[in-house]
């Protein structure tokens, strides 16, 4: 079974940057598309960025042009660059992946990773 790893989250300022990795166990170019998800106390997970083996990309409203996805297939990983934080950034972020398999499409997820923005 895939397994994906999320790292790379923490504490930082207002306006400072991160960067949250997601390694997974088996080739990534299996799943299309690749996300990244976030969830705040109480609430349900909300998209935040995905991107397609060919590269496309799409961005909740709230963190364009602040937030880059990006995969590497042949490494096996998937990055969020976060920029300009702010502290409505604060949540769990979990990346996942839409693994297809041969009795169809199956949601993998990781375990999550805590961002927390201080103002």
């Amino acid at each position: 079974q895939v397994q994906l790893v999320e790292s790379g989250g923490g504490l930082v300022q207002a306006g400072g940057s991160l960067t949250l990795s997601c390694a997974s166990s088996k080739n990534m170019f299996t799943m299309n598309p690749m996300a990244w998800y976030r969830q705040y106390p109480g609430k349900q997970r909300e998209l935040v960025a995905s991107i397609t083996t060919g590269g496309t990309t799409t961005y909740a409203a709230s963190v364009k042009g602040r937030f880059t996805i990006s995969r590497d297939d042949a490494k096996n990983i998937a990055l969020l660059q976060m920029n300009n934080l702010k502290s409505e950034d604060t949540a769990v972020y979990y990346c996942n992946g839409r693994e297809n398999t041969a009795l169809g499409y199956v949601e993998r997820w990781g375990q999550g990773t805590l961002v927390t923005v201080s103002s």
